[in-house]
């Protein structure tokens, strides 16, 4: 099956049905956005840009980061399906055509809107730690830190894979369509072959050490050890066989069995850094159903993932912490703007690194969201830089500790999908660093998520908070939202937005920024993903300010220089795929009618599609 080009999805919209829905439907269809864009046209397009335009759908909607997965979601929401069936779909294909950002290898979260109860649920899919690690995982013979590209090709990095029993249990509460339908995109793609998108031939292109991976070097590499460019079509038949497998038996194929050996084989005979996964950490991995971290942030609700994700609780933060400042009057995307946003992301990255970790092991106080912590610490966001911030001292802390010290290098993905009757998965989902641990097995990508864990168990007789310790889970920056209007009495009211994105330990920012672009400074969904991407993650000498490169007028770096910041390029490319709802007045009878719109990141492959 051959793709469309992007932009020809991109364009793509619901036949027009009858009705004030289908009226406000073709009425957005002939504008770019809802609203004014505010100071967007100051901001330079990068090369890096594929313009997109707004999906609109009256009965549902699907974004992730490539068409062909997007295409799978929607033909499961076509067939009646439920958000989490158009989910699964979403990440079987991802797990082929994007197989250096996310897969059955790694690890997801999974936030689910239930429209007929109201209901929020969150399902913790992060890999953990074989049984057989010690907290010295990471330290060398001299009780050092290890380098980081030492500890992540092979098999040490290797966490327990979590997608498939989150997807079984997802898929058992919430599923319409028979497990074995999600797999028929990923199959066919898999054994008739697909095209090398531009993301996966850019990240070829630079890694230089996949290729020493026979299995991945036989699929993605040509004889002489080039990579394939984009465009050339891969069949990847062992990723189908496996999938058929797991379709007619269950996900206890996955992780019993020929695939479990072949995993354990892979990762503990790695010549050079090998693992300790084992046949009984496989057959014992479960995923966990966890209560969702929901807030106030204005007039809307704001659910995110709780730890061991620290999205949720470094975004209430962030937020919390702005509501306090005059953020919501500063002139959107000025120097002023940025520096209250940096200097609260600051004050939650130093709470963060302290404090957030697997809740299975260690106690999170939950005083670090708590609304009058948060006002006192927004005290220190000042007129002028802070420089470095140091955590505070939440309600409810217990020990003392010491900060984590990991990496968290940027890779993931993120789908966001609202099925026909309104209810609504936001799964970010991820193998941690590009290509993960840079090992195959039968078509998927091995994650590298311990490196998630801090290098370091403890600093000065004082424990981390997210040493390794075995079965624990890796604190993730994996931050899924869905977002909710606020009615009078202070109950939840109806969805508003969906939303998440890759990015490493930026991935709060990214979704943050969005955030505070949709519901601050009220942009259409389109400009909010197109907004240049800045914030703070309190690194440095001096707690850096990370602006995105070649997006910013230089009046706007020179004057947060002269509040006393120190301004960095950041190259890292946000992937946010949101969905949000949105209702207007039309000529119908003067109805008031809603629809979905979706939109896709630019920087990356992804569009969105709905009807």
């Amino acid at each position: 099956m051959t793709p469309a080009p992007a932009s020809e999805h991109a364009r793509a919209l619901p036949r027009a049905g009858r009705g004030a829905a289908a009226a406000l439907v073709l009425a957005l269809a002939g504008s770019s956005a809802l609203g004014q864009p505010l100071g967007i046209g100051q901001f330079p397009i990068g090369a890096q840009f594929v313009q997109k335009e707004t999906a609109f759908g009256e009965r549902y909607m699907v974004s992730a980061a490539h068409p062909l997965a997007t295409e799978a979601g929607e033909r499961m929401l076509r067939r009646g399906g439920s958000a989490v069936d158009a989910a699964i779909a979403v990440q079987l294909v991802l797990g082929l055509v994007e197989p250096h950002s996310s897969g059955i290898g790694g690890g997801a979260f999974l936030l689910y809107f239930d429209s007929k109860s109201g209901r929020v649920e969150a399902y913790d899919g992060r890999e953990t730690a074989p049984s057989a690690v010690g907290p010295g995982l990471f330290l060398d013979t001299a009780n050092k830190p290890m380098q980081f590209r030492e500890a992540l090709v092979g098999g040490r990095s290797v966490g327990v894979p979590g997608v498939f029993r989150l997807a079984e249990a997802a898929h058992r509460k919430h599923g319409r369509l028979p497990w074995a339908a999600l797999f028929e995109p990923a199959i066919r793609l898999a054994e008739n072959g697909y095209p090398i998108g531009h993301q996966l031939a850019r990240w070829l292109a630079v890694d230089l050490m996949l290729k020493r991976d026979p299995e991945a070097r036989a699929l993605y590499f040509e004889e002489d050890g080039a990579a394939k460019p984009a465009g050339s079509i891969i069949r990847n038949p062992a990723y189908g066989r496996l999938l058929r497998d797991v379709a007619r038996h269950g996900a206890n194929r996955f992780y019993m069995g020929e695939n479990a050996a072949a995993m354990v084989a892979e990762v503990r005979a790695h010549g050079t850094n090998p693992g300790n996964l084992s046949l009984e950490d496989l057959k014992n991995y479960s995923a966990r159903l966890r209560e969702p971290l929901c807030f106030p942030y204005r007039r809307f609700e704001i659910c995110s993932m709780p730890p061991p994700s620290s999205g949720g609780i470094a975004l209430a933060q962030m937020l919390g912490m702005l509501e306090n400042t005059h953020f919501a009057s500063a002139p959107p995307m000025s120097a002023e703007a940025v520096h209250l946003f940096a200097e609260a992301s600051k004050l939650a990255f130093a709470d963060r690194n302290r404090y957030v970790a697997d809740t299975d092991f260690i106690f999170v106080p939950g005083g670090l969201t708590d609304r009058r912590y948060l006002a006192e610490r927004s005290r220190d966001i000042g007129p002028a830089a802070s420089g470095i911030a140091k955590p505070g001292n939440p309600p409810g802390v217990r020990l003392s500790r010491a900060d984590d010290r990991s990496p968290e290098l940027p890779s993931t993905s993120h789908l966001s999908v609202v099925d026909a009757r309104g209810n609504a998965v936001s799964m970010t989902t991820s193998i941690e660093t590009i290509f993960g641990a840079h090992l195959m097995v039968n078509g998927f990508i091995l994650n590298n998520q311990l490196t998630d864990f801090s290098f370091v168990p403890e600093q000065d007789g004082a424990p981390v908070a997210n040493r390794v310790e075995p079965r624990k889970r890796p604190r993730s920056s994996m931050s899924p939202v869905l977002v909710f209007e606020r009615r009078e009495d202070g109950s939840r009211g109806p969805l508003h937005l969906i939303a998440g994105s890759p990015g490493g330990s930026v991935i709060i920012n990214f979704v943050a920024k969005v955030l505070v672009g949709k519901l601050d400074w009220q942009l259409p969904l389109k400009e909010a993903l197109e907004l240049p991407n800045f914030g703070s993650r309190n690194l440095g000498a001096r707690g850096a300010v990370e602006l995105e490169r070649n997006r910013f007028p230089e009046d706007v770096a020179e004057r947060l220089r002269a509040m006393g910041h120190e301004v960095v390029p950041l190259s890292i490319d946000s992937g946010v795929h949101a969905i949000e709802r949105v209702c207007a007045a039309t000529p119908v009878r003067g109805r008031r009618a809603c629809v979905w719109a979706g939109a896709a990141d630019p920087r990356r492959d992804g569009v969105a599609l709905g009807r």
